[in-house]
Parts: C-alpha cells; sequence; structure tokens
C-alpha cells in the first residue's frame, strides 16, 4: 500500500489529528526497524557461549592479533576471540608476554575490532594493569572497551584476584578467568604443567570455583592435567576453554601462529599444526625475488601504459 493511501485511511479513522498520529507511527515503525537491526548485528554475546556449555556444544577459540588475521579467522567461523598478551612473543618478539604495555594491547584490540563484525572479541589485561589495586583494574578493564572496542577482558589467577574480578564485573565488565600455567608469572611457577599432584590440584579446583563466585563468565585452563581439567569442567557452571588441558573441556583456544605453522622452530605439545605457513611464505618470497632477478616480475600483465595516442615530449 502506497504512502498516500495510508494517510488517507488513518485521516477518516482520526479526523482531528490522523496525519500528526500518522507521522507518530511511522516514526516510531522506524525506530524499531532500527533496534532491530542494532539487535541483528551486535556481536555474540557471553550468554551464547553459557548456552553452547549447556546444551554440550563445544567452543572454538582462536588468538588473533590484527585486521587481517582477525578477518580471516572470523570469516571462518569462529565465534570467539581472544586479542592475547602472547603478541609480546608472537607479534613483538619478546621471549615473556611481561613487557606488553596497556597501550600495545588498545592498539592491537582495535585492529582485531576493525576486522571482525560478529565475533567476541575478549582483550588479555596485560602485567600490573589489574594486579595492583581494585581502582586501577577497573579503570583499566574499562579501557580496553570503551578505547579498544572489545566486549571484555581476560585476567590470570586465581582466589588472590577472586575480589578484584569480582570488583570488574560489578562494574558491568564481562570477565574470562584463567587459571593453571600462567604466563604473567612464568618467573615464578616455570612453564610446565600445574595441577599434578593432590594438593595442587585441590588448590587449582578452589581457584576455579573462586573465580566462577566472583562473577566471571568462563575460565581458560592452562596446561593442566585432562583429568584435572574434566573435574573442574564438571564442578563449574561456567564454561572452561582448554589449552594444553586435553577433550574435557567446553571449549579450545588456540595461537594463531602455532595452527598455521608461522613460527618454523616451535611447535608446543598442546598445539596441532593444521598447515605449515612457514614453508609456504618461504618459497613465496624465494620465487619472487627470483622473478625479479631474472626480469619476469614485473610482467606486461603488471604494468600500466599510458594512452598510444598520447606521446610524451622528447625532452622527457
Amino acid at each position: 500500500m502506497e504512502l498516500t493511501s495510508l494517510v488517507e485511511l488513518n485521516r477518516a479513522a482520526n479526523p482531528c489529528d490522523g496525519e500528526l498520529k500518522f507521522v507518530c507511527f511511522v516514526f516510531m515503525f522506524i525506530v524499531a526497524f532500527q533496534f532491530e537491526v542494532n539487535v541483528n548485528n551486535m556481536r555474540v554475546s557471553i550468554h551464547k557461549f553459557q548456552q553452547m556449555k549447556n546444551i554440550g556444544e563445544p567452543i572454538p577459540m582462536i588468538t588473533a592479533y590484527d585486521y587481517s588475521s582477525a578477518y580471516l579467522v572470523e570469516n571462518a567461523g569462529i565465534p570467539l576471540i581472544l586479542v592475547g598478551d602472547s603478541l609480546g612473543q608472537v607479534v613483538m618478539g619478546h621471549a615473556t608476554t611481561i613487557p606488553v604495555t596497556l597501550e600495545d594491547m588498545l592498539s592491537h584490540i582495535k585492529m582485531v575490532v576493525r576486522g571482525t563484525t560478529s565475533a567476541h572479541i575478549v582483550g588479555d589485561m596485560p602485567f600490573l594493569t589489574y594486579q595492583i589495586n581494585g581502582d586501577e583494574a577497573v579503570r583499566n578493564a574499562g579501557s580496553l572497551l570503551k578505547y579498544g572496542g572489545c566486549q571484555s577482558v581476560k585476567l590470570e589467577g586465581g582466589s588472590e584476584i577472586s575480589t578484584t574480578m569480582s570488583r570488574i564485573v560489578r562494574s558491568g565488565i564481562p570477565v574470562m578467568g584463567h587459571i593453571g600455567f600462567t604466563p604473567q608469572s612464568v618467573y615464578q611457577l616455570g612453564i610446565k604443567v600445574q595441577g599434578k599432584n593432590a594438593n595442587d590440584a585441590n588448590s587449582l579446583i578452589n581457584d576455579a570455583l573462586a573465580i566462577q563466585e566472583a562473577g566471571a563468565y568462563a575460565i581458560v585452563l592452562e596446561l593442566i592435567p585432562k583429568q584435572l581439567a574434566e573435574i573442574i569442567t564438571k564442578k563449574l557452571t561456567i564454561p572452561t576453554i582448554g589449552i594444553g588441558a586435553g577433550v574435557y573441556c567446553d571449549g579450545q583456544v588456540q595461537v594463531f601462529h602455532d595452527l598455521l605453522g608461522l613460527n618454523p622452530n616451535f611447535t608446543p605439545k598442546h598445539a596441532k599444526k593444521y598447515v605449515d605457513l612457514a614453508q609456504f611464505i618461504n618459497k613465496a618470497v624465494r620465487d619472487y625475488i627470483e622473478d625479479v632477478k631474472i626480469k619476469e616480475f614485473a610482467s606486461d600483465e603488471m604494468s600500466f601504459s599510458n594512452d598510444e595516442t598520447i606521446k610524451f615530449p622528447e625532452s622527457l
């Protein structure tokens, strides 16, 4: 039905103020439509991951650190992306994650957000951005959401940070926990599997329960025995995301560079190299070098020419 016909029908039903009511009707329709569009375009929420755990649907998660990697993994169907402080090692070349700053995280989170439209983006809180006091922790966590654009943050640690975590959650910021091997404590823990004896295992169980009680929507279990991960997963109502924690977790997370074989000199035991991209990149660059040397690049197909009817002055 045309707009003019609707106006006439509305005027007949409301002869005094039909046009005004109709304008209001159209306005409300536009607002409702825009709201529906915005809702449909929202990113995956933390409630989705809880639903996935509840129905037994595994949660795939992967790291990404820039626009291109984020675009590619979301396009492949990843619903949950971690902008990890592991970028300190795989992107920045540091030996550990400890040198990574809040500014580093903000920069890379922005890149990942720009490369995605629907995936839920988790931003790691780097070393010393949440350990000093609660006020600073809330401020820094809020910065990652407000200025970086991610939808939640991740904190390392167990019972000792549960109070801080609870305060961040009460501020309206969704939080993912992380226990087991926590890379920011590498100099204290060493790089080794955690929770291998009864006392340590019990401590990790208590840590997981404390993190859940603090309001975390999910928790990463890193480098712990698969049997312990199964126990924790069954005890918790929130999803567990494993990395080096076996198949019994509710989901798995892998580092982008490990999964794609971008570092030919390092493949962690817990990682599966799905493709050896380092090998393909090496060959591609070698082929490019050779083509340049023998003047096969750039070919006529890759070059531009001026209009043949236009002659450049001989003085050029």
